[in-house]
C-alpha cells in the first residue's frame, strides 16, 4: 500500500475512533468519512463494510494499550507504583468508555467455536500483556493482588464514560476523582 493510502487509512481509523466515542457505533458512516476528510467512496475502499471499520478501530486500540502497557512495563522497573499511576492516567485518556458501548454490541456479535466473541479475541493481546505488567506490580506491592486486567479495562471503561451534559456541567471533575479513589483503592499499599 503506499504511504498515502496508509496515511488516509489510518486518519479514518483515528476519526472514527472519535466520532464512536462522541455519537456512538452505529453513526452513520457518512459523518465518519466527513471527519475523515474523505469521501464515502473512499471510507469504503478501505472498509467495506461497519464491521470492518469497527475492528479496525479495536485493533488500533489494541496497539495503544499493547504500547501504554510497554511504557509502563519499563517504567515498573524503576518505579512501580509511579509506573501504575502512569498507566491509569493513559488508559483514562483514550476514550475507553465512550468508546465501548458503541463498539462491544457491534463488534461481540456472534461467537466463534470456543464461544469467544471477535472483540475478545482482538483484544486478547492487550489483555495477556496487562495482565503479565500486573503480575509484576503485584509482585512489588504496586497493586493489590485482587485486580485483574479485564478489570483494570472495565474500571477505566467505567470512570470514562460519558455522562449527560447536565452532569458533566454540575461535576466535571468527577471522572478524575473516580480514578484517583481507583487508583489509591488498587493500590496494595
Amino acid at each position: 500500500m503506499r504511504a498515502d493510502a496508509v496515511q488516509r487509512r489510518e486518519a479514518i481509523i483515528g476519526h472514527a475512533r472519535h466520532v464512536f466515542a462522541a455519537r456512538g457505533g452505529d453513526v452513520a458512516l457518512e459523518a465518519v468519512a466527513a471527519a475523515s476528510g474523505v469521501g464515502i467512496a473512499t471510507l469504503y475502499r478501505n472498509f467495506p463494510s461497519r464491521d470492518d471499520l469497527i475492528r479496525a478501530v479495536i485493533e488500533d486500540m489494541v496497539r495503544e494499550i499493547l504500547a501504554i502497557v510497554a511504557e509502563a512495563r519499563a517504567a515498573a522497573a524503576k518505579d512501580p507504583a509511579e509506573a501504575w499511576k502512569g498507566l491509569l492516567a493513559r488508559l483514562m485518556e483514550m476514550e475507553l468508555g465512550a468508546l465501548t458501548d458503541g463498539l462491544v454490541l457491534q463488534a461481540g456479535a456472534g461467537t466463534d467455536a470456543a464461544g469467544a466473541s471477535p472483540l475478545v479475541q482482538i483484544q486478547q493481546p492487550a489483555l495477556d500483556a496487562l495482565e503479565e505488567l500486573l503480575t509484576i506490580l503485584k509482585r512489588t506491592n504496586a497493586v493489590r493482588a485482587s485486580i485483574t486486567a479485564p478489570g483494570v479495562i472495565v474500571a477505566v471503561a467505567t470512570i470514562t464514560r460519558p455522562q449527560a451534559p447536565a452532569i458533566r456541567d454540575a461535576a466535571p471533575g468527577v471522572p478524575g476523582e473516580l480514578a484517583e479513589a481507583y487508583l489509591l483503592w488498587s493500590s496494595a499499599g
